[in-house]
């Protein structure tokens, strides 16, 4: 009898200690960040794929505690890239309200005309889709972080959800990235706020992702995967505190109107 309890007296310490661990692992699978990545017709491979390739290492690395998938406004479907490219396969539908992280790459055609692979027309008719009206739930969303590559950055911007924030893309759509309300910021990579982050051209989009890597995950995972790309992160990323630089451009007045100052831009409800 006594060695009977003595057994059970042992499984019951055993399942003590694995039922934690079990537990653990089971809340660290359900709190891994889900990154979705937007395909449109006409999108970027490259504003696409290189951060697709970012998060997937880092999920490989991490043990699962990141993952991605490849989404479009119409569900699983063929996207076919611009510039004649290859189609990917959207796996699923878009969910804004899904937490984690929306990235929307920019498109590839023609920077400027009016030809149906022309730039600006890609992006117009990526607005006529429902992909618009998900990406401003999301921007609502508050357990959401929307990223942005390239020219992806101008679809957020059309739709009147970058007034008044820094952000960056493509240098030729700088420009147009004002007139629709943002403030550009010559920078890499651009953080309005934890919930938004912007990239300039088509290669910022490995730094967008190892970027969020490393705020997500940490620096050891982003070094991790740099070290199997053998590419490093490129830039500053630029946020509006700290102290401003002189605009020597301009008279010191001028200069002091301009800049933000230190702590004078509170993004952190946005």
């Amino acid at each position: 009898m006594k060695k009977i309890w003595g057994i059970l007296m042992t499984l019951a310490l055993v399942l003590s200690l694995v039922g934690p661990a079990a537990s653990a692992e089971t809340q660290s699978k359900n709190k891994s960040k889900h990154v979705q990545i937007v395909l449109f017709d006409g999108f970027d491979l490259m504003d696409a794929l290189a951060p697709y390739e970012v998060f997937a290492a880092a999920g490989m690395y991490s043990k699962g505690a990141v993952t991605v998938e490849l989404v479009s406004a119409e569900g699983k479907r063929s996207v076919p890239s611009g510039l004649n490219g290859p189609a990917l396969e959207a796996q699923a539908a878009l969910d804004p309200n899904r937490p984690g992280i929306i990235l929307v790459p920019g498109a590839s055609g023609k920077p400027g005309g009016n030809s149906e692979d022309a730039i600006p027309n890609i992006l117009r008719q990526a607005m006529k889709t429902g992909l618009p009206g998900m990406l401003e739930q999301a921007f609502n969303n508050k357990e959401v972080t929307v990223a942005t590559v390239c020219g992806g950055t101008l679809l957020p911007a059309m739709q009147g959800l970058l007034k008044d924030r820094h952000a960056v893309t493509n240098h030729i759509g700088m420009d147009a990235l004002g007139a629709l309300g943002a403030i550009p910021v010559e920078a890499r990579v651009v953080e309005d706020g934890p919930r938004f982050v912007s990239g300039g051209g088509v290669t910022s989009g490995l730094d967008v992702a190892l970027y969020l890597v490393d705020r997500e995950l940490g620096p050891q995972i982003a070094n991790a995967v740099e070290k199997l790309f053998e590419y490093e992160k490129r830039g500053t990323v630029w946020k509006a505190e700290g102290i401003a630089p002189i605009d020597f451009n301009t008279s010191p007045k001028e200069s002091e109107e301009k800049q933000p100052t230190a702590n004078a831009v509170s993004t952190s409800d946005r």
